[in-house]
Order: C-alpha cells, then sequence, then structure tokens
C-alpha cells in the first residue's frame, strides 16, 4: 500500500468517526466502537484480494438505540487484482429490529469503493470497479441467514469485459454461525454461494464460462487480552475451472489461484 494510500485509509476512518459520533451527540443511547487489523490475506467470500499478500484493515461504526447501524471500513487490496487501486472502502447503513424469541431481522445498503482503480490502467475499456449492493438478514442467537443483491455491475463484470450481459443483479447468500465457547473462545462458520446474471461470451481455456461459485470457511477467535483477539482458520472456494488460473491484470504470466483452499490468521484490536 502506497503512502498516499495510507493517508487516504485514515482520512477515510477517521471522516467516518466523526459522522459517527455526531450521530452519536443525538442519540446518547448509541454505541460507538472501531477495529484496526492485520491478517495474512483479505478473503472476501472466499476469494484472495490481496494476491495471496498481507492486508492492513479497520473500521468504525455506530450502532444507535433505535436499530440503526451505520459504518465506514476500509482494507488495503492488490493492484493485480484490481488495476491501479491499493485500497477498498466500505460505506454502510442498515435498520433492524427484534422480532422477539431470539429472533431479528435487519435490512441496509452497502458499497464497495475503489478509489483510483479502474481497469482503463490495465489497458482495457475504462470501467470502475465500484459495487453497491442491498441486503436482508435474518438472525436467530448465534445464526445469521443473509441475501446481497448487486444494484449495480457486480466488481466490473460487464459485456466490455468478455461477458454476454451486465451483471446487475448478481446476488450472493450467505450463512453465518458465530459460537461462543469456553472463556474467550468462538468458533466461526460460514458458507456461501454467489450467482452472476451472466456468463462469459468465450469460454475460458478450460470450459468454463460460469463466474458462479460457493464458498466455505471454519475459524476459531481467541481474545487474549482485553479489545486484543487472535483468528485462525481454513477457507475454500470452489469453481477451480474459473479461479484456480487468475491473470495479473498487467503481467499476463503471473498466475494465481484466487480460490481453492487456503489458511488464514489475524490479529485486531477492538475499541
Amino acid at each position: 500500500m502506497s503512502m498516499k494510500s495510507r493517508y487516504a485509509l485514515v482520512a477515510v476512518l477517521a471522516g467516518g468517526l466523526l459522522l459517527a459520533a455526531s450521530a452519536q451527540a443525538e442519540d446518547n443511547a448509541g454505541k460507538l466502537s472501531g477495529n484496526l487489523a492485520l491478517t495474512s490475506d483479505y478473503i472476501f467470500r472466499g476469494l484472495s484480494q490481496g494476491w495471496g499478500g498481507p492486508a492492513i484493515q479497520g473500521g468504525v461504526e455506530y450502532a444507535g438505540a433505535s436499530g440503526f447501524v451505520g459504518g465506514a471500513s476500509g482494507s488495503s487490496i492488490s493492484d493485480r487484482s484490481y488495476p491501479g487501486g491499493s485500497m477498498e472502502i466500505g460505506l454502510y447503513a442498515s435498520y433492524g429490529r427484534p422480532l422477539g424469541n431470539d429472533w431479528s431481522r435487519r435490512a441496509g445498503v452497502y458499497s464497495y469503493l475503489y478509489p483510483v482503480a479502474n481497469l482503463a490502467r490495465a489497458g482495457l475499456p475504462s470501467r470502475s470497479l465500484t459495487t453497491v449492493e442491498a441486503n436482508m438478514a435474518l438472525s436467530w442467537k448465534i445464526l445469521t441467514v443473509k441475501y446481497n443483491h448487486s444494484l449495480t455491475d457486480y466488481f466490473g463484470a460487464d459485456v466490455e469485459q468478455g461477458y454476454r450481459g451486465d451483471s446487475k443483479g448478481s446476488r450472493y447468500l450467505q450463512l453465518d454461525l458465530d459460537w461462543p465457547l469456553a472463556d474467550a473462545w468462538s468458533l466461526l462458520l460460514h458458507a456461501g454461494h454467489t450467482h452472476y446474471t451472466t456468463r462469459l461470451l468465450t469460454p475460458l481455456a478450460g470450459g468454463e464460462s460460469s463466474p458462479d461459485y460457493s464458498d466455505v470457511s471454519a475459524a476459531l477467535s481467541y481474545q487474549f487480552a482485553p479489545n486484543w483477539s487472535v483468528i485462525g482458520g481454513v477457507t475454500h472456494a470452489d469453481n477451480a475451472a474459473f479461479y484456480g488460473r487468475a491473470v495479473n491484470y498487467h503481467d499476463a504470466s503471473d498466475v494465481r489461484n484466487v480460490g481453492g483452499t487456503r489458511g488464514f490468521g489475524a490479529v485486531q484490536v477492538s475499541f
């Protein structure tokens, strides 16, 4: 991550903190929180966003007593996957209410922003990778099912990138379990499926044209000190025919499996 991008990340998180603080001033029952983390790889929905390298991440969030939640997050990424980019910024807001008997519901919007990143920086037709999703979630105790629906092209996939059509309406369905264990341990289980509304016009060398895939992960989290925790686990994404030989946008000889099975770890501080 460049020094300029680091400053931008800090500015975004600071801006989110100020917005949240302003909201908190209007609702004294609300809660302001944040976190910083160093992770071995930024894995998003089972796929590596850091080309297998480490990532710096952080975020701030305001949770109001009325059920409103808003926040900002940031993570370093690799320009091998996001031409010209080195940072992802997430902005989100949602509203949720309890349903009684340990049930709750929540609906919101999440925007994934990639400052500077554009496919034109790899010699392709200009295309922003910014993606906006609407989401709905239903939770019961430690279990949550969530549906995410893309309101824009899904991370730049459209006709200009070799697809049959645009990718608006692509969706991700996920199931997450956060199970507190003895003492400071927690078990984190996840399963998800990504469905694109489009396919490649010309299949890849292996004959695959569909970018659809499923992912699963299992991890253990341990709080070793107040506000400090470590996490370690394993994740797997299928459809190796599509994601097993991802090509660096800047160097066609640099090929990597961004899916498959991989271990990961992170250390995080919360405040």
